[in-house]
Formats: structure tokens, C-alpha cells, sequence
């Protein structure tokens, strides 16, 4: 600011000539084009990779996006797709072969999530291949919009749509509205949102505040559904189910019987840990998660050997801050992901440890937010909200931590083994559940558990591990 004169004679400097504003035309009308080493090395990300391959509903909903992102070019009409679907429905899967598909057709294309997770791992897995200045121009946080001109990017895709917030920047004091920007700077703009998994006090998408700001910025809305479940099995049972066992919507699906997804309630932390290092074996694609009720202090958090979560005597670390992937690094599987870590990822098999913001009371299944680590930030505000609206902030509060734990508990696709702080709740799940008592060697001794008690637990599969 206050340097034109300096910036107009360091330009006469170098350019002698003038063209009648023929370049600066050039530059303002511009397009920016994906280069061919950029087309190549998403469309190589793709090629052979099963985690990418696309089927049946997901293959339609594809197929009609990628037609109309490419009208958008033609009669340059700005449009607005919002796609819904539930948790391994291939929200995520849909969003990258998009992106892959418009890239290669010459579109300036961005995938854009607030979680920074799903972008981490997908750079890795671009990692060599392309400028690491490419892959962050290719994958965007949400608060990247706020000074964006109208319709400068061709296609954006917004993954995790429902996690989109008001402000931008760290401190929240940046832009207007995330989903009004994101709609403003492109043609195109996706939105895969599913309501259910807002999981902080700043989430706010949702399907009608897309359609107040496509209307607001004169963008034609079309709305999609995903049903189909190609997670957890394929098995929307499981879904139906988990929604009942956490009182978040009545269903018809009072156990698992019946359903094929390994489910188990283990008496330890230590029989959870233990069976999900003997699953990631094979993949790399078992991890821990829990519930964010343990402090994530600054000090350590590249330490694997400083151990925030412990319970009793069973210690383990939150995932590394140390620029890996939790998602794919080889030595996470020794820490523990909470929600901030995995939402949008999914794994063959996850182990949840759930904390003290969610017990087992007077037949009710009840959420306590003051148990939740003073380290997270996805309740700020809700100690203010309580003591102006008590009501109010204890259904806020409760809507969060379920969906963070029901989130948690469907990132498995084969399945999920879950340990409870609070023994009531465990006894609860463990009766939803189809009576079957499964037996396995122990791996270890766990202190402070009798023989029997750490050799036996409810579950569904009769198997032995």
C-alpha cells in the first residue's frame, strides 16, 4: 500500500514499450489451466487404486456433477450442487475422481475441506510426483475464499460440507461466511454434506444456508442423495443401529443381529489396543481414536513416549504433530486419533476409546460436556451459551459429542471394537447386542484385570481372533 509510483518505475525499468494495455487485458481475462504434469500425476493417484473406485449410485451422481461443472463452461451460468449422504456413502471418493476428471478436461479445480486431515493424506499420496506448490494450489482449507473474485475458480468441491463455518482465520475475524465465499469465487460449486456429523460449536453447514447463499449470489441449486452404505460392510443396519444404541433417532434396529460388521465391546483399553495391532498388521489400516476427554498439551506432541490419555494403567499418545499423516504413517497405529484427525478418512478397522462426555444414567444414554479436555476448541463458547441458555447449550452439547462418537464409530469399514470409561455405558452396548460370549488368546497381560474377565467379552462374530 502507498507504493504505486515505486511499483510503476520498477515496471518502466524493465518494460520499455507499451502494447495499448493489450497484456494487462490478457492477464485480467485470463484462465488458469491445470498443467499436463498436474493432469497426469492426479489421474496416476487414481489409476489401479481400489480405495478410489466408484460404483453403482456413485458412478450417477458423478456422472450428472461432471456434466453440469461442464456446462457451467458453456452458457457460463453459475450452478450449485449439494450432494447428501451418510457416513462410506462415497462422498469422498465421488469428490477426488471429480477432481481428477476436470483437471484432465483443463478446469481450474480445487478440493476444499476444513479439516486439514483429508488434504494431508491426499498430498502425500502425491508426494514426488508434482511441485508441492501444485498440490497446495489443488487442495484448499475452506477460509482460502474470503478475497476471491467472482467465478475466478472453475469447479469447487467442498468435501465435509457440513463442518464449513462462518469466519476465517485463526483468530475467527476473516470474511463473511465461508459457504457464501465458496459459492462467490467459482462457477461451480459442490457441497457433500451430511448434517448428522457437525461435530464443534462452529460447524455450520447445512443444506438450507447452501441454498440461502446459492440464491444470494444467483446460483441454479440441484440436490443429490447418496443411500447406499459401502462402509461398515455395506450395511446400513449398522448405521440404523448405532443412531438407536446413542438415542440419536429412533429406528428399528434394537441389535446386530443378523448384520455383518465385526462389533465388540472389549473390557480394557489394553484387549482394544491388542486387537487392533494385530488387524493393522496386514493393511496399516487399523487405528485408535477416542473422545476428546484428555488434554492435548503443547509440550510432547511429537513425543510418542509422552502419553496424554491414560486410564488406569493403560497409556497412550494423541497422533504425532509431526507433519505425518496419521491416516498412513506406519508407526500411528501406536497413537491415538480423535475426530479432528480422522473425519473424512476411513479405515479397515477402528478401536474407539469412549470417555466420560458420554455415560450411561437413569436408562438414558446422557453426554457431559464438562468432561471434554479443556485443550478443545470444538466447544468454545458452549460454557457461555450455558450460563446465558442453559437449555439450549446442553441440546448443542449433546448433538456435538454424539455425533463426534457416532462419526468415530463408522470409520471402520470391516469393523469397530469400542472400550468405555464409564462401566454402565459398556453394559448398556454390551445388551444391544446379540448374546454371543467370543473367546480369544490373550495377547500380553493386562494389569488390573482378572484371567476371565480379559478372555471374554460380548461381540458379534464367534470367530476367534
Amino acid at each position: 500500500m502507498g507504493q504505486v509510483n515505486t511499483l510503476r518505475n520498477f515496471i518502466k525499468s524493465f518494460v520499455k514499450y507499451g502494447d495499448n494495455k493489450e497484456i494487462l487485458y490478457e492477464i485480467d481475462h485470463g484462465k488458469i489451466r491445470p498443467s499436463k504434469s498436474l493432469q497426469d500425476a492426479i489421474a496416476s493417484m487414481l489409476k489401479g487404486n481400489k480405495e478410489f473406485i466408484m460404483i453403482d449410485e456413485q458412478k450417477e451422481v458423478y456422472d450428472e456433477i461432471l456434466k453440469q461443472a461442464k456446462a457451467c463452461q458453456k452458457d457460463h451460468k453459475k450452478r450449485t450442487i449439494i450432494c447428501q449422504g451418510g457416513p462410506g456413502t462415497g462422498k469422498s471418493v465421488i469428490a477426488i475422481n471429480l477432481l481428477s476428471a476436470l483437471t484432465h478436461n483443463g478446469q481450474f479445480v480445487q478440493y476444499v475441506s476444513k479439516n486439514s486431515a483429508p488434504r494431508q493424506v491426499y498430498s502425500a499420496k502425491l508426494k514426488g510426483s508434482i511441485k508441492k506448490s501444485s498440490v497446495d494450489n489443488m487442495f484448499k482449507g475452506s477460509g482460502s475464499y474470503t478475497e476471491v473474485s467472482k467465478n475466478m475458480i472453475h469447479t469447487v468441491l467442498v468435501d465435509e460440507a457440513h463442518r464449513l463455518a462462518a469466519k476465517s482465520g485463526m483468530f475467527h475475524n476473516k470474511g463473511e461466511n465461508q459457504i457464501k465465499e465458496l459459492i462467490h469465487s467459482a462457477a461451480c460449486s459442490v457441497f457433500f454434506i451430511d448434517e448428522s456429523q457437525r461435530v464443534t460449536m462452529d460447524d455450520i453447514g447445512s443444506v438450507a444456508a447452501i441454498e440461502k447463499y446459492a440464491e444470494m449470489e444467483k446460483s441454479e441449486v440441484t440436490k443429490m442423495e447418496l443411500i447406499s452404505q459401502f462402509r461398515c460392510n455395506g450395511s446400513n443396519g449398522y448405521l440404523a443401529w448405532l443412531d438407536n444404541l446413542l438415542e440419536i433417532r429412533q429406528t428399528a434396529n434394537y441389535n446386530l443381529e443378523g448384520i455383518d460388521y465385526d462389533f465388540c465391546v472389549c473390557p480394557s483399553p489394553e484387549v482394544l489396543r491388542d486387537k487392533i495391532l494385530e488387524k493393522n498388521k496386514k493393511t496399516n489400516k487399523a487405528r485408535i481414536l477416542a473422545g476428546y476427554c484428555w488434554n492435548w498439551p503443547k509440550e510432547g506432541r511429537n513425543d510418542t513416549n509422552y502419553h496424554d490419555i491414560r486410564i488406569g494403567d493403560f497409556e497412550i499418545s494423541w497422533n504425532l504433530s509431526d507433519g505425518k499423516a496419521f491416516a498412513i504413517s506406519e508407526t500411528s497405529v501406536n497413537e491415538a486419533g480423535c475426530i479432528h484427525t480422522t473425519q473424512g478418512l476411513e479405515f479397515d478397522y477402528v478401536g474407539v476409546i469412549i470417555g466420560d462426555d458420554m455415560r450411561y444414567e437413569n436408562g438414558h444414554v446422557i453426554t457431559d460436556f464438562t468432561k471434554r479436555a479443556s485443550t478443545d476448541q470444538s466447544i468454545k463458547g458452549l460454557k457461555s451459551l450455558y450460563r446465558e441458555d442453559k437449555e439450549m447449550a446442553l441440546a448443542r452439547a449433546e448433538e456435538i459429542i454424539k455425533n463426534t462418537y457416532r462419526t468415530l464409530m463408522t470409520r471402520g469399514m470391516k469393523g469397530c471394537y469400542i472400550y468405555c470409561t464409564d462401566k454402565a455405558l459398556s453394559d448398556y452396548i454390551q445388551s444391544r447386542l446379540p448374546h454371543k460370549v467370543i473367546t480369544y488368546p490373550m495377547v500380553g497381560e493386562h494389569q488390573g484385570l482378572q484371567a476371565a474377565e480379559s478372555r471374554a467379552f460380548y461381540g458379534k462374530n464367534e470367530q476367534k481372533e
